[in-house]
């Protein structure tokens, strides 16, 4: 079973077992890393995502920081004495795969209450003072806040706020 994941930018093409080096994580050697940005996943059946696979992660442990080997950067230009010499090391984390699967089945499951969550504060975000009153009044009906027609755009607001 392979797996192609998105990292860094770039994408890969990872087996079980697999070490590669991919853009530098905020990770320290030892720690486990979850790739959750999984392209395709194949093997028996190949399962392409759009833009990626849901449910399916690629764990990995971080084995080392480091720097790739020095680039240089010459530039001249003739007939001006020109002459600019730069260097770079790009760092990279080397990880180690260590599991190819279903890994966020659960969390796919969960993700429809936190959408409703984040509709409530999106909606409460929304609601400023300088809103019309009739527009305050349709963002609580949608969040289901009963308040009467004749209350003050800061009573809506506080109702609003409360919930």
């Amino acid at each position: 079973m392979y797996a192609i994941i998105q990292t860094g930018g770039k994408q890969y093409r990872v087996q079980e077992g697999d070490e590669f080096k991919v853009e530098k994580l905020e990770a320290k050697a030892g720690d486990k890393v979850v790739f959750d940005e999984v392209v395709a996943v194949g093997g028996d059946k190949l399962i392409v995502g759009k833009p990626f696979v849901e449910g399916y992660a690629v764990t990995a442990k971080v084995l080392e920081q480091g720097k790739n080997d020095k680039v240089i950067i010459y530039k001249y230009k003739a007939k001006k004495d020109e002459r600019t010499k730069n260097g770079h090391r790009q760092p990279y984390t080397l990880v180690k795969v260590t599991a190819i699967g279903e890994g966020t089945k659960t969390a796919a499951k969960k993700a429809p209450a936190k959408k409703a969550e984040a509709k409530e504060e999106k909606a409460a975000v929304k609601a400023n003072a300088s809103m019309k009153k009739d527009e305050l009044l349709a963002i609580a009906k949608d969040m289901g806040i009963e308040v009467a027609a004749k209350a003050t755009k800061a009573d809506i607001l506080a109702a609003i706020e409360a919930k």
